[in-house]
């Protein structure tokens, strides 16, 4: 606790090093504790300048009726803090410029009491940078979903407060990155406080962050030409949808993607094509090749290619499935692909079955259409990430990639890994299909080391989407300097693999 105490005072003064009032707001257990022995030290670095600064703590224990035993560490911290002579109140001060949240810990479970969730909502609502100590209170640690206040239906901070910070305390918990973790959190440091981690501890998740450059590219030889890099059929975009609106653009967004990710030849299969209508030329795209989706799957498909299956295919997708199943050795299944398996028991079968031809499958939810796979809601989905990811790849013997906030990557029996790249920017139309695209290029390049297998590919594809929307704007294009993210300018965007 004295580390961990040290430790936060350090991190608040260097995130807010100007504070006139910092309010540390206290809970009954050892988190609570780590917090006084934080107010002690910042109480008494002002004492020692005499710049003024006020540090005020609430706890419960200045309630004369307060009857919670504190743990001892806990107490002893309030009676040192009290000895420094710091200010511990019930009510947080009227106005603070820094916060420390050290309500509850990990082991908080069960419903708020009304004093702690009044001093959460001042916390969460606070104009003013925040530290949370371990964890934003009430954030899960492993699944990341935020406990909802009572007349505050919003999970995640109101976008008009101030900066977070989190301290994460010996190890990093998952749910700092995924579902509501990363808008609580915000910046997340780490301390392991110099202890010795356990030789045997597995971990539940890891986190998957930028990779060496060498890494993901490979070199091309001088000699090489474009069947040395890899083919790959996008096989969706469904013409004429029974609504009447057309998803052509679906197909073309992954096409246009998995072009620039440095695949050597991409096809495009557009499905329910009026005869005599069928597209043979995308002007922006010219180099896409486009095929009647039957003689792709019956004749013109390489044993090599990688499928990437779904991206605005609609009900048209499921015709095409069997065979998509059980031809391609390689295989992105997405959007309406996930859809049409989620309804047909058949489709599923043929789906399990691949892994036992030693065939790499991707598949792309979101948590709806996660939702639909396992045949519960999407509130279950979210309440849990990690686990839905890792049921739908034992499942389905596939890597899984659940989208969101903290994509997860995983793969049948194995730990999942959380991606910690993508911002918000993504929350537009089409960017999905240009992951799928990413994914399939990213498949189908060669000169891969084989120990790293598929999911190391995969979860590049994921970061590597993500770091373009983190990086927007920064990269000096005229169209991201006055621009909103697009899907289309994002394709574009993608650089090869290797």
């Amino acid at each position: 606790m004295a580390r961990a105490g040290l430790a936060i005072a350090q991190l608040s003064r260097a995130v807010q090093p100007h504070a006139r009032c910092i309010w540390v707001a206290c809970g009954p257990g050892n988190n609570g504790g780590d917090g006084l022995v934080a107010a002690t030290h910042l109480h008494r670095w002002a004492q020692s300048t005499g710049n003024g600064v006020r540090v005020i703590a609430t706890h419960g224990s200045a309630d004369p009726a307060f009857s919670i035993v504190l743990p001892p560490d806990a107490q002893n911290a309030l009676a040192a803090a009290r000895t420094a002579g710091v200010q511990i109140q019930i009510e947080p001060p009227a106005q603070f410029d820094l916060g420390i949240d050290a309500l509850l810990g990990m082991g908080a479970s069960g419903p708020l009491s009304s004093v702690i969730s009044q001093t959460l909502s001042h916390l969460r609502h606070a104009p003013c940078p925040v530290v949370c100590v371990d964890l934003p209170s009430g954030l899960h640690a492993e699944t990341g979903e935020l406990q909802p206040l009572p007349g505050d239906p919003s999970r995640a901070a109101p976008l008009q407060t101030g900066p977070r910070y989190t301290l994460s305390l010996l190890t990093l918990k998952p749910g700092l990155f995924t579902n509501d973790g990363r808008d609580a959190s915000g910046e997340v440091w780490f301390d392991d406080l110099s202890a010795v981690p356990q030789a045997d501890t597995s971990p539940m998740a890891r986190l998957h962050a930028e990779v060496p450059h060498t890494a993901l590219q490979a070199s091309r030889p001088h000699s090489s030409h474009k069947g040395k890099f890899g083919d790959v059929l996008v096989l969706g975009g469904q013409a004429i949808a029974v609504n009447g609106v057309g998803m052509t653009g679906a197909a073309i967004l992954a096409a246009t993607a998995a072009l620039h990710a440095g695949a050597g030849r991409v096809f495009v299969s557009l499905l329910g094509e009026a005869p005599g209508s069928e597209i043979r030329y995308e002007p922006r795209s010219p180099e896409l090749m486009f095929r009647a989706p039957q003689r792709m799957l019956e004749s013109d498909l390489p044993d090599s290619a990688t499928v990437v299956c779904g991206c605005g295919g609609g009900e048209a997708v499921a015709a095409v499935l069997p065979s998509v199943l059980t031809r391609s050795q390689r295989l992105v299944l997405d959007a309406d692909a996930l859809n049409a398996i989620a309804k047909d028991s058949v489709l599923q079968a043929q789906l399990t079955q691949r892994s036992q031809h030693g065939w790499t499958t991707v598949l792309t939810p979101h948590p709806l259409e996660a939702a639909r796979l396992m045949e519960t809601s999407t509130t279950s989905v979210m309440q849990d990430r990690l686990a839905a990811a890792q049921t739908l790849a034992d499942r389905f013997g596939a890597i899984c990639v659940l989208k969101g906030s903290g994509t997860i990557v995983t793969q049948p029996g194995d730990t999942p890994w959380i991606n910690a790249s993508g911002s918000a920017r993504l929350a537009t139309a089409g960017t999905g299909d240009v992951l799928a695209g990413m994914i399939g290029a990213a498949l189908a390049a060669p000169g891969r080391s084989p120990e790293r297998g598929a999911r190391h590919f995969v979860a590049s594809a994921v970061f590597q989407h993500g770091k373009l929307a983190d990086t927007w704007g920064e990269m000096g294009h005229p169209c991201e300097m006055t621009a909103t993210l697009t899907a289309g300018e994002l394709a574009r965007r993608v650089r090869p693999f290797s």
